[in-house]
């Protein structure tokens, strides 16, 4: 027997999900807030990244704990007051704040938290780069740029006393990438030029770089990138040609000097060049503007690299970095339309496990700080993000968002115990930022 009543229903409306506040504009993980008079009461479900510019000056307690999953707050304001137990709830909360003068902190207010990580901008230099390369020579650290509008290959050491980066010395002219190499103690620097030539130099003595040869402008004609490696103990290094009518190029060293060894694939417009070993086989992986990821892989009674296998299908890949986590290949495929990939190696192959929105990366860069695994990619459109590895998910969750203008590398300086990235941006400053660590336990 059913006994239905006029005007009556029995169908349960599915609850409404929460829009994005007025004063805020939101995408699938964040939310930017600008002159908020308050704390919104209600985001959409999954937002884990806020960037708030307030109107208040009181963080009230529990003011996020309907933001469970936060992991990177940013607020900009001068605050008056931040209350006992403010971030109650936040287990995942991992950068708190930033540019602000609190006035009125309690000893109570991150009760519950261990520690707050973010990254911080450390020092900036007042120039553009295409590229950034560090190195240690003689029991000092360096930094390599190479500067479009100069054209110099600019070297910067750091100084143990200032703690900051200062200039060392400058290097030719039409530099686009400049490549350290240290054999048998003695300082090598390939520098890739557009013009005039791409050239070696030794360092002589400190300060002093003489040009020991010249590259065959036949082969490299438009360089992109240069990588070194150590293969059967004998050095290489690859430049990879961006050109049609170029073609990537290996070249060995023999103990006077690095000779042309052998091309790969000309027409093919190659952008860049990652050297890595894969159960015990050496491999070459190219990415290029006219066809998907290729494997080169290398025969060790010929001596050379011969074409393995393509990746993927995928088209417009800049650039493939390999990482390792807890003895477990991975690959990052960072491309300038359409979404990045991770992908695992499987024994046989290289499956995806994971998307990541990239719209204008041309730039990736995984790296490590102590046990935590990360991951960047450069944006030439919004902001550049970096990554955290969970290793519940075995996934990359969003980490932290980074202001930067057109990256176009990075590389990770450890020294005196700080943790420095550094950043190569082609239309603004290029920025070293500090991995900070906030210990939160006795608070």
């Amino acid at each position: 027997l059913c006994l239905c009543l006029p005007g009556e229903s029995y169908t349960k409306k599915a609850p409404k999900v929460p829009r994005c506040p007025a004063t805020c504009s939101c995408t699938k993980d964040s939310a930017f807030c600008v002159d908020t008079k308050a704390i919104p009461k209600s985001f959409p479900p999954g937002i884990i990244s806020t960037m708030v510019n307030t109107a208040f000056t009181t963080i009230p307690e529990g003011a996020f704990s309907h933001l469970h999953l936060l992991q990177f707050l940013l607020n900009s304001n001068t605050f008056t007051m931040i209350a006992d137990d403010a971030f109650a709830g936040l287990s995942h909360l991992q950068y708190f704040i930033e540019n602000n003068d609190i006035q009125d902190l309690s000893k109570y207010t991150f009760r519950g938290l261990k520690s707050l990580t973010h990254f911080a901008v450390y020092e900036t230099f007042p120039f553009h780069s295409v590229s950034v390369e560090s190195y240690e020579f003689s029991g000092d650290h360096f930094v390599a740029f190479a500067q479009p509008d100069s054209g110099f290959c600019t070297l910067y050491i750091w100084d143990h006393v200032e703690m900051i980066f200062r200039r060392f010395h400058n290097i030719t002219r039409s530099a686009v990438y400049c490549k350290p190499v240290v054999i048998n103690n003695t300082l090598y620097m390939v520098v890739a030029q557009l013009f005039g030539g791409s050239h070696i130099y030794w360092e002589e003595g400190p300060q002093r770089f003489i040009k020991i040869q010249d590259i065959d402008t036949n082969r490299v004609r438009k360089p992109n990138f240069v990588d070194t490696f150590l293969l059967d103990d004998e050095w290489y290094f690859v430049v990879a040609d961006s050109s049609k009518a170029g073609s990537t190029s290996i070249y060995r060293w023999n103990s006077n000097g690095f000779y042309s060894h052998q091309s790969l694939h000309p027409w093919h417009r190659d952008t860049h060049v990652e050297f890595i070993d894969v159960g015990g086989k050496p491999h070459l992986i190219l990415s290029s503007a006219s066809q998907p990821p290729v494997v080169y892989q290398w025969n060790r009674n010929q001596k050379q690299f011969a074409f393995h296998s393509i990746i993927t299908e995928l088209a417009d890949v800049q650039m493939v970095k390999h990482f390792w986590v807890r003895k477990v290949l991975y690959l990052c495929l960072t491309r300038f339309i359409g979404d990045s990939k991770i992908l695992r190696w499987e024994g046989q192959r290289f499956v995806e496990i994971q998307t990541l929105p990239s719209r204008g990366s041309m730039a990736v860069y995984p790296f490590t700080v102590g046990p935590r695994q990360y991951l960047i990619l450069g944006s030439d459109f919004s902001f550049s993000r970096v990554y955290l590895w969970d290793d519940l998910t075995q996934r990359f969750q969003p980490f932290q968002e980074l202001n930067m203008r057109a990256p176009r590398g990075f590389s990770l300086v450890s020294v005196d115990n700080k943790d420095i990235l550094l950043a190569a941006s082609f239309k603004g400053n290029t920025l070293a930022y500090q991995h900070l660590v906030v210990d939160l336990s006795a608070k």
